[in-house]
C-alpha cells in the first residue's frame, strides 16, 4: 500500500505542515515576510527536540532530534501563527556594502524595470534598506528582501558559468552579493569589495538571516577581496613540521580521496550543508575497529587506487566497498590484508587499495584520527561548498592524532553491498502533490539507473522521464540529504552528503536515513527502485 503525505493547514492560519523524511517538517507560509517571521519565532522559542530551523523563500524547514519529536512538532506547529511580524528592529546588525554600480546587466535591468537608465537602477537599489531573509546556494549567500518592487526582474535566460566574487545582483524580489566565484543566473548590477564569507572570522558569514543591509554607491575602483581572496584555513591536510616524520605519505591518490568525519551540522542558516562521510556507517565501523571516537576523521576513497607509504608504525582499518587490500614491505614482500578489521602497517611499508569488486567508497581510519585543520568544527571536505581539506594528491603528507589509549575493536560483520536491483525506502516528499497519482506510481514502479554524473552532491538517475509534473517554478526551499528532487527533465536526483542547503525543484520523496549509506555505495550503472514506507 502506498503511503500518502500528510499535508494539513494550521487552524485558520494558512500554515501548511509537510513531513520531510523521518525527522523534519516543512512549514509553508504565504510569502517571504511570513517565513522570515516564523524563523525568528522558532529561533527564539524552539519546538521540543528542534535541532535546526532553516528559512527559505516561503518555508521554514525544521529538523528534529528524533521522529517522535517531529510528530510532536507537527501538532505544535499547527498552532503557530505564520502572519508577518515586524521586521528586524533598530538593534539588528546593519552591514553597509560599498558598491560600484557597473554590472554587465545594468542596461537590461533598466529596460526590464522601466527605470530607463543605469543611474536610476543604482539609485533605487541603494535607497532601500534590505534585510537578509534566508541563506542558501553557497556559504554566505544571503537572499535580501525589502527593495522597491519595481526592481523585481527575472533571472537571465542563460546562466553564467562563473559569476565573479563580490558581484551584486537582482533576481525576482531578491538582491544578493556573491561571496565567491560560482555559476549564477542573476542579473548583475554592480560589485562590492566586502569579504562576505571569511573563515578567519569567528562568524564567517558577514550577512546572516535578520541582518539589515544597505548598499552605498562609490565611484572608485574596488579590488574584490571576497572569500576567494582568502586562503581556506582548512585547505590541505595537516602536515605538521615539514621536517617531522609524517604518519603516511600519499604515493597515489586514486580518482578521488577526501578527508571526512561526521560533518558540520548546524550551519544551514548561513548556507553551509552538513557534508561528512557519504557512508556514515562505514566510517563509524572503521573508527570503532581502530579504537577511535565516532567523530574522528578518516579517508573516503572513491573506487580504490589509493596508495599510502607509512612513515611510522600505524594501526589502520579499511571498511566500506569490497576493495582488495595489499601491503608491500620495504624488502619487497607482498601480502594481502583483510577488510573490516584492524591491522598494523609498519613504517616504510606501502598500503594499496585496489578497484572494488562491489561498492563504490572505502574508508580508511588511522588510530588517533587523521589530523587536518577544522573548518566550522569539522575536518570534512565539502566538494560543493569548497570547504575543508582539498582532495588528496600524490606527495601529500598525512598526520595522525594522539593515540586514544583504548582497545581496538573486534571485527564485525558489514552490511551487504548493493547488487542486482537495490531498493531504497522513502517517505513521500513534501512536494509529491506536484506529480499526482500517475507520476507517483511511475516513480515507484520504474527501475532507475545510476548515472555517470553522480557524485557526493547527489545521484543523478537515468531512465524514462517522469511525466505529469506540474509546470511552473517552485520557490527556493531547504532540502536535506536523502531528498529526491525532480527537475523539469523528469529524471530524479537523490541528494547525498554534500547536498545544497536549498533547492528549487519539487521533492517527490525523502530516502530513509538508514538507506543513505547503501545509496552511497551505488556505482554508475546500478539499478534502483524506490519503495514507499510510512
Amino acid at each position: 500500500m502506498r503511503a500518502s503525505p500528510s499535508t494539513r493547514p494550521a487552524a485558520e492560519s494558512g500554515l501548511l505542515v509537510r513531513p520531510v523524511g523521518e525527522r523534519a517538517l516543512l512549514l509553508e507560509t504565504e510569502g517571504t515576510a511570513e517565513a522570515f517571521a516564523l524563523h525568528q519565532h522558532l529561533s527564539a522559542a524552539p519546538l521540543p527536540g528542534q535541532l535546526e530551523a532553516i528559512p527559505a523563500a516561503r518555508t521554514v524547514l525544521v529538523r528534529f532530534a528524533t521522529g517522535a519529536h517531529a510528530r510532536q512538532g507537527a501538532g505544535l506547529a499547527a498552532g503557530l501563527e505564520p502572519g508577518a511580524r515586524p521586521g528586524p528592529g533598530q538593534d539588528a546588525p546593519l552591514v553597509e556594502l560599498e558598491t560600484v554600480y557597473d554590472g554587465e546587466d545594468l542596461a537590461d535591468v533598466a529596460r526590464l524595470t522601466g527605470l530607463g537608465s543605469a543611474d536610476a537602477v543604482a539609485a533605487a537599489h541603494a535607497a532601500a534598506l534590505w534585510t537578509a531573509a534566508f541563506c542558501g546556494f553557497a556559504p554566505g549567500f544571503a537572499y535580501l528582501t525589502g527593495g522597491d518592487p519595481q526592481l523585481a526582474v527575472p533571472r537571465r535566460e542563460e546562466p553564467r558559468t562563473a559569476v565573479p566574487a563580490g558581484s551584486v545582483a537582482l533576481a525576482g524580489e531578491y538582491s544578493a552579493a556573491y561571496p565567491g566565484v560560482s555559476p549564477g543566473g542573476w542579473q548583475l548590477i554592480g560589485r562590492t569589495s566586502a569579504a562576505l564569507w571569511d573563515l578567519g572570522r569567528e562568524f564567517p558569514a558577514l550577512i546572516a538571516p535578520g541582518t539589515r543591509v544597505r548598499f552605498v554607491p562609490v565611484r572608485e575602483h574596488l579590488e574584490i577581496s571576497g572569500s576567494a581572496a582568502r586562503p581556506n584555513p582548512g585547505t590541505g591536510t595537516a602536515a605538521g613540521d615539514p621536517g617531522s616524520v609524517p604518519a603516511a605519505v600519499v604515493t597515489a591518490a586514486g580518482p578521488l580521496t577526501t578527508v571526512q568525519d561526521l560533518g558540520r551540522p548546524g550551519h544551514s542558516h548561513v548556507g553551509v550543508g552538513r557534508s561528512g562521510a557519504a557512508d556514515r556507517s562505514a566510517l563509524l565501523r572503521a573508527n570503532r575497529l581502530t579504537g577511535n571516537p565516532p567523530g574522528a576523521a578518516g579517508l573516503e576513497v572513491l573506487l580504490g587506487g589509493l596508495r599510502l607509504r607509512a612513515g611510522k608504525d600505524l594501526v589502520l582499518a579499511v571498511t566500506g566497498a569490497d576493495t582488495p587490500l595489499s601491503v608491500r614491505t620495504p624488502e619487497g614482500a607482498e601480502r594481502t590484508l583483510p577488510l573490516e578489521e584492524a591491522f598494523v602497517l609498519r613504517a616504510g611499508s606501502e598500503l594499496s587499495l585496489g578497484i572494488p569488486a562491489a561498492g563504490l567508497r572505502s574508508y580508511v581510519a588511522f588510530r588517533g584520527g587523521l589530523e587536518a585543520a577544522p573548518v566550522l568544527g569539522s575536518r570534512s571536505t565539502d566538494t560543493l561548498a569548497g570547504l575543508g581539506p582539498q582532495p588528496l594528491q600524490e606527495g601529500d603528507r598525512l598526520d595522525a592524532g594522539v593515540d586514544p589509549g583504548t582497545a581496538v575493536g573486534h571485527p564485525e560483520p558489514a552490511p551487504p553491498l548493493p547488487g542486482g536491483v537495490t531498493e531504497l525506502r522513502y517517505v513521500p516528499g513534501p512536494r509529491q502533490d506536484w506529480f499526482g497519482p500517475e507520476g507517483t506510481e511511475s516513480f515507484q514502479s520504474r527501475t532507475w539507473t545510476v548515472g555517470a554524473r553522480s557524485n557526493r552532491v547527489g545521484i543523478r538517475f537515468e531512465g524514462e522521464a517522469l511525466t505529469g509534473r506540474e509546470t511552473g517554478e517552485l520557490a527556493s526551499e531547504a532540502v536535506l540529504p536523502g531528498s529526491v528532487q525532480v527537475p523539469p527533465s523528469g529524471l530524479p536526483i537523490l541528494f547525498l552528503a554534500d547536498a545544497p542547503v536549498t533547492g528549487g525543484y519539487p521533492v517527490i520523496g525523502v530516502v530513509a536515513e538508514a538507506d543513505l549509506d547503501v545509496a552511497a555505495q551505488l556505482r554508475p550503472g546500478s539499478a534502483v527502485r524506490f519503495v514507499p514506507f510510512s
